[in-house]
């Protein structure tokens, strides 16, 4: 039986935004719908660049803006068909659903009009925002998603079996996945100090300035919901409180993406030109389109739009094939913002798990818990029953044995009666069943360990104090291959190093020495990896779109699979021993090792700001604790870069005995406008592992009076 609506309380100013003294709007408006008016007209009001970069992203303009180097990721867009996908998913929306986003973009094109869309990126730019379409909120959230899932990795992998040889695929593939760090987890009421449950996490991703997510409240008589949106879509998709239940999610590091390797010809006959495609039988007809690219500063793009029954092609080959990508949202014509409603109203984990059944992509796993302290982890989203190769290497559009099955994989659902942890990990993400390949585990076991090792019941400082753990999880394999070098190979100054590091407790703290000489030496050992002539070929061009640089980038993939390589090199003939000690003697040579430099010292924060310039080299920054395998995992590129442009971009606690004793804070700020006195201010709380109260009560809050 579903409860009745509840009632909540109105502040005395009345409809309109509302800010605590950090600057975060907390909504409140007589109906869902207005309150949804009143969302967008504060997206387009504090975070106006930012989601008209989103914006021109999904309509793959942004080289109108930003010129030549938005070229690669314009063609993309154009050729995936990211803004004809969003305005499909948005005419199949239910019309509750469907009016709920117009509104939304009704209240971002207010601001417009209220004159309230500035901010200096745009005058250093020459642009002006321009009115939405009713569907851009789901292309907004297609844009943060697509690059998102598994298939770049793919093309990585295609790339090792060209040039390395099929079987070299798994030393880059066991548990070593790019961009992952995302942790949440939740304590049933047993182990608490309130009887009630606890959710705590952070999600990680790039470090954006302002940030990808926006600290928010939305207040109706029909729901009252604190969480984080993202600015540009209506809602609180991924990390809310309603006073009744409370959800988080990570990334259940699904594989619900592929790739077809297309074979295409261009025909010519009595009925005209036509491209088309090799199927499983016969040859199928494709749709073609074409589009120009805008450039600031440069000359018009054409792109060639090609579409065939797996997908859009998106790609090509070195060989002169193609690439399309085939996924969910596509397929469907949905992307789950069917559920975004539903979550608001929710009074129960059961209403926020009907909630979730609507969605698609991407695939998510989901902690939830509610005030009669039932505690739920499970899995949402679409992942496509088919043959299990597709998830390793693009497959033959030609073969039937490697198409789509028109059914979906039955996802796990657990009830927990102690914890619940999900950090990217196989257990969490659902295993063989749904991916290939998933983080490491060592956060997950940290984040368990530490969770069971509390003395006395769990607290919100308990939980806080867990999203700061320092704790390296791989140390125990690194330290394993210092034992095994013989110090008398070694100069007087590596056995120091090696001598420091063997009584080093692990812990990457940013006032920490010996963390910093560690990650010297892991550094020095990927750029001798890289050099290795046994990883020669992959310096060969992979003929795939500079888009894709980050995933194909030789040295650091070998970084994100130096735990493997370590234990398996030897099937390449590398002499891990050698290369050791080799990159031990390198950091000998560096005078900083010598001299105390400290982690923090190599290990500061690089915020991402697209417009570069002085608003990016203003930017702020802070020495950072924590790694890429610790629970605080601010991640670097081993050999690369070891500033950390990819990290926790939020963390909470949402506490379902009380509300206002949950905690919430983000990298920066709740303004995007450079300059104002909320852009960075939550930075100092966010560096020290402190979080900001939740502000419930009407009376504490400032109305504001625009």
């Amino acid at each position: 039986m579903t409860p009745a609506p509840q009632h909540h309380t109105a502040p005395a100013g009345g409809p309109g935004t509302y800010r605590d003294k950090w600057g975060i709007p907390h909504l409140w408006a007589e109906t869902a719908d207005e309150l949804a008016f009143l969302q967008g007209l504060n997206a387009g009001t504090d975070r106006s660049w930012q989601i008209e970069l989103e914006r021109w992203r999904s309509e793959g303009r942004t080289a109108e803006i930003l010129g030549v180097d938005a070229i690669p990721w314009d063609r993309f867009a154009r050729q995936t068909r990211l803004d004809d996908t969003a305005r499909r998913c948005f005419e199949n929306l239910d019309a509750g659903t469907q009016r709920w986003c117009v509104q939304y973009v009704a209240g971002v094109d207010q601001a417009l009009t209220n004159g309230h869309r500035r901010g200096p990126e745009f005058e250093e730019s020459g642009c002006e925002p321009e009115p939405w379409n009713p569907w851009t909120p789901l292309g907004v959230f297609l844009v943060h998603h697509i690059l998102f899932s598994t298939f770049p990795n793919k093309l990585f992998r295609a790339h090792i079996a060209r040039t390395l040889g099929d079987d070299a695929v798994n030393l880059f593939s066991i548990e070593a996945p790019v961009w992952s760090g995302s942790n949440a987890w939740a304590a049933h009421g047993s182990t608490t100090a309130s009887a009630l449950p606890l959710i705590a996490g952070d999600p990680h991703r790039l470090l954006e300035l302002p940030g990808v997510y926006q600290q928010i409240r939305l207040a109706c008589p029909e729901f009252d919901a604190i969480g984080f949106a993202f600015p540009g879509v209506p809602g609180l998709p991924h990390f809310a409180h309603t006073g009744d239940t409370a959800w988080a999610i990570t990334n259940a590091m699904a594989d619900y993406q592929d790739l077809f390797v297309e074979e295409l010809r261009r025909v010519s006959d009595t009925f005209g030109e036509r491209i088309e495609a090799r199927g499983a039988e016969v040859w199928e007809p494709v749709v073609v389109s074409s589009q120009t690219i805008t450039v600031r500063g440069g000359e018009p793009v054409p792109v060639e739009i090609i579409e065939t029954a797996r997908g859009p092609v998106i790609s090509g080959t070195p060989d002169g094939g193609a690439l399309s990508l085939r996924f969910p949202a596509r397929v469907e014509g949905r992307m789950g913002f069917e559920a975004l409603l539903p979550l608001l109203r929710s009074r129960s984990v059961s209403e926020v798990e009907t909630a979730f059944d609507a969605w698609v992509e991407p695939v998510n796993s989901v902690v939830a818990a509610d005030v009669s302290g039932s505690v739920r982890h499970f899995v949402a989203g679409l992942v496509p029953q088919r043959n299990p190769a597709n998830r390793r290497l693009p497959a033959p559009a030609f073969s039937a044995r490697h198409g789509w099955e028109g059914q979906y994989v039955a996802l796990p659902r657990t009830e927990i009666q102690q914890f619940a942890v999900s950090a990217n990990d196989r257990h969490a993400g659902g295993g063989d069943a749904v991916a290939m390949e998933f983080a490491p585990a060592h956060r997950a076991l940290r984040i368990r360990a530490l969770l069971e090792s509390t003395p006395g019941p769990l607290t919100v400082d308990a939980m806080r104090a867990i999203h700061m753990d320092t704790l390296l999880g791989p140390w125990p394999l690194f330290r394993s291959v210092l034992t095994g070098l013989d110090p008398e190979d070694l100069s007087r100054e590596a056995k120091e190093l090696r001598s420091l590091l063997l009584i080093w407790d692990g812990r990457m703290d940013a006032d920490s020495h010996s963390a910093a000489v560690f990650a010297a030496w892991r550094g020095s050992m990927v750029q001798r990896l890289v050099g290795h002539s046994a990883f020669a070929p992959l310096n060969e061009p992979t003929g795939y779109s500079p888009l894709f640089g980050p995933w194909l980038s030789v040295a650091s993939r070998i970084g994100f699979a130096l735990e493997t390589l370590l234990v398996r090199g030897s099937e390449l003939g590398i002499n891990v021993g050698v290369e050791a000690s080799a990159a031990l003697e390198v950091v000998a040579l560096e005078e900083s090792m010598l001299n105390g430099a400290a982690w923090g010292d190599r290990h500061k924060l690089l915020p991402v700001h697209v417009l570069p310039g002085p608003l990016a080299s203003s930017a702020p920054t802070a020495d950072l604790s924590g790694d890429t395998g610790c629970v605080l995992c601010t991640e670097s590129l081993p050999g690369v870069e070891d500033r950390s442009f990819r990290g926790p971009v939020a963390r909470y606690v949402w506490d379902l005995a009380d509300r206002r004793n949950s905690r919430w804070i983000v990298p920066f700020g709740a303004s995007g406008t450079p300059g104002h006195q909320h852009f960075s201010d939550q930075l100092p709380l966010w560096t020290n592992g402190e979080l900001a109260p939740v502000v419930t009560d009407w009376p504490e809050l400032t109305k504001d009076h625009l």
